[in-house]
């Protein structure tokens, strides 16, 4: 039988408090009664201060969200979010990517490099999506995010693993739909490490080889699934493709078949933008700016959510080999943008 995982289990609120926590415990016993493996219980406010997230939940095992924030706020917050441990916070940019905007991101990888996993740019963001750091609320109430690449396993069609995720969303609705604060679920393909859990994994066993994959209509009909079959859709809803975290992915990057062009074509059509995507510490600030205003324009031409999460671990320029000292993380030779 294949692994039944949900990846993040979150609850929303203005500013998540004692309640937010007691309630995730309470939906995490229902959830594991029902036969799921929990990876990570999370809240996420709605542009909460770091400071109120930190003291609240600083030393629990949930993952603390800010929410989205606007230049001036994500200015006031800069120091407050380098000192405190597993909070996330992103920068929505609705106008134009700024020189100052990509600076941030600079100064954070040249004083403490492992924030940058903790930070990313949104663009025409989603409300009330489980996966971090563009979590957002808008009202109180809990979403639901999965890593159905494991439910693949034993899969010998693409047809068979979309209808095994359409059985566990069916069945989460049923499990939580009587509730009054359930929101929903984000039905996005989150792949993680390797084998089971890499989406590339899936692709080379069911569809052949990742490059050709990209160029056929595989990822559009995966995304066109999960959009349209979700019972109770939330959030982001589309494919990721984790550059690092999905490390199958991480070993096509390497072989040069994962460049920022083709996260960008995938993202267009069935993605949701650069997702854990390393970068050198000799890359120029104007090339992220130019990258992120891309992804503003299309996000907004096509009205869809896209975010940007580039990663840095403070030593490694462009051509060598990283060392992000992050489980999370494949380590790689990084490439030029």
């Amino acid at each position: 039988m294949p692994e039944r995982i949900i990846r993040s289990l979150c609850y929303f609120a203005a500013v998540p408090g004692e309640r937010e926590y007691d309630r995730l415990q309470q939906l995490a016993g229902r959830l594991r009664n029902a036969g799921w493996l929990i990876q990570t219980l999370r809240v996420a406010g709605h542009s909460c201060p770091v400071e109120t997230l930190a003291l609240r939940f600083g030393k629990s095992e949930l993952l603390a969200g800010t929410g989205s924030f606007d230049r001036d706020t994500i200015k006031d917050q800069y120091a407050d979010f380098m000192e405190a441990e597993n909070i996330s916070m992103n920068l929505e940019i609705s106008d134009r990517v700024t020189s100052e905007d990509v600076d941030l991101l600079f100064r954070m990888i040249d004083e403490k490099a492992d924030r940058s996993f903790l930070f990313s740019y949104t663009f025409c963001n989603a409300k009330h999506s489980p996966f971090f750091p563009a979590a957002h609320a808008e009202r109180s109430g809990f979403s639901i995010g999965l890593q159905p690449t494991n439910l693949a396993e034993d899969c010998n069609s693409l047809h068979t693993w979309l209808f095994r995720m359409k059985e566990a969303w069916t069945e989460l609705l049923h499990l939580f739909e009587e509730e009054k604060d359930f929101i929903g679920i984000d039905s996005s393909v989150a792949p993680m490490y390797n084998g089971h859990g890499s989406l590339v994994h899936m692709i080379r066993r069911i569809c052949g080889d990742f490059s050709t994959a990209v160029t056929s209509d595989v990822f559009v009909n995966i995304s066109r699934f999960i959009r349209e079959e979700n019972p109770r859709p939330a959030g982001l809803n589309g494919i990721m493709f984790p550059c690092l975290e999905d490390f199958e992915l991480a070993d096509e990057y390497e072989l040069g078949h994962f460049s920022i062009e083709r996260n960008i074509f995938l993202s267009l059509h069935s993605g949701l933008g650069i997702d854990t995507y390393p970068i050198g510490l000799d890359e120029k600030p104007d090339r992220v700016r130019q990258i992120l205003n891309l992804l503003l324009a299309l996000a907004r031409k096509y009205q869809k959510p896209l975010s940007a999460r580039f990663i840095s671990d403070g030593m490694s320029k462009t051509g060598e080999r990283s060392n992000f000292r992050n489980q999370y993380l494949k380590d790689v030779i990084i490439r030029h943008l």
